[in-house]
């Protein structure tokens, strides 16, 4: 990304975690003024004070062309962008920490525990059921990753360490390390019907809204679903149907289009698919700190932001 050259003076961080967040600042060698506050503290004068912002979410009604600098505490900015202008005099970063590391650790377990039958050996024990299963080995499956950045590709690498086969589908389909072949958005049908597993991990575009519909998922059979990315990119309804259908054989939904997921979703009660609560990739206070003053100390400097939001592509 380019450089920037901003002077930086008054920040205000927004977090339920802004407690923490305040004490790991103060220790670091930082000039600027600082508020720390939670969603429910902030107030206009909070807003209006602000040359900068670092937060979760975007904040209701803010005209954010009034500020220099967003930091995203998340991985993720559909929450700025999507379906809203944006002014692109307004810097606008994210926070990279070990996110794809923990995604790739949340996408094996959950390989792993379908490959080596967990749950049809813990349903045989308490039926005191002794009854020999030949466990899958990791590289005699193929998967596909949607999103082939850095988390995408952390993950194939973790992956592809055990053997398997793992192709890659992004919006420009370039080839990426770690993956046998990447394909562009609409391509490679053909070849990747057969894949055991398909792991979301999008961001939020007006692109990838509802790719995960009901002629994506007829494209595979019998394939494990696993979204780390994000719950709009999903049809449920679709989704339930290639579970009927057989097209997707399990689902690990880690984000959903409402959070938290309604306690009357269907989701809930569905035998075949697993729930997490938004936890793939948390935001720890001192991964956050330490990308937030990294960002801070290169844009002071006018270094290159290996961060910087590209407006244009929403990520």
């Amino acid at each position: 990304m380019s450089d920037v050259n901003l002077t930086i003076s008054t920040i205000l961080i927004i977090s339920p975690m802004h407690r923490e967040l305040k004490r790991l600042i103060e220790n670091e060698s930082v000039e600027q003024s600082f508020r720390f506050k939670s969603e429910e503290e902030v107030t206009d004068t909070d807003l209006d004070w602000a040359d900068a912002i670092a937060t979760f979410n975007s904040q209701a009604d803010f005209d954010y062309s009034k500020v220099k600098w967003v930091h995203s505490l998340g991985a993720g900015v559909d929450r700025f962008l999507h379906n809203k202008s944006w002014d692109e005099n307004v810097l606008l970063t994210r926070t990279i920490c070990s996110f794809g590391q923990r995604i790739a650790q949340y996408s094996l377990s959950y390989i792993l525990q379908d490959l080596q039958q967990h749950q049809l050996f813990a349903q045989d024990g308490k039926q005191k059921k002794w009854e020999p299963r030949t466990p899958v080995l990791v590289k005699d499956k193929k998967a596909v990753i949607y999103g082939t950045g850095e988390i995408g590709q952390e993950t194939a690498k973790v992956l592809s360490l055990f053997g398997m086969d793992v192709y890659g589908v992004s919006r420009s389909g370039q080839q990426k390390d770690f993956f046998t072949k990447v394909f562009a958005m609409n391509e490679g049908q053909s070849e990747l019907k057969d894949v055991g597993y398909i792991i979301n991990t999008l961001p939020l575009t007006a692109e990838t809204k509802s790719l995960f519909n009901e002629s994506l998922f007829s494209c595979f059979t019998q394939a494990g679903f696993i979204n780390v990315g994000r719950g709009a990119s999903v049809d449920e309804d679709a989704l339930l149907q290639a579970i009927d259908k057989g097209a997707v054989r399990f689902a690990v939904l880690d984000v959903f289009r409402e959070e938290p997921l309604p306690s009357g979703h269907p989701f809930w009660d569905h035998p075949k698919i697993t729930i997490t609560p938004h936890i793939s990739a948390v935001t720890t206070p001192d991964e956050a700190v330490s990308c937030f003053i990294d960002t801070l100390f290169n844009i002071e400097q006018n270094k290159e932001l290996l961060n910087q939001v590209d407006i244009k592509k929403g990520y």
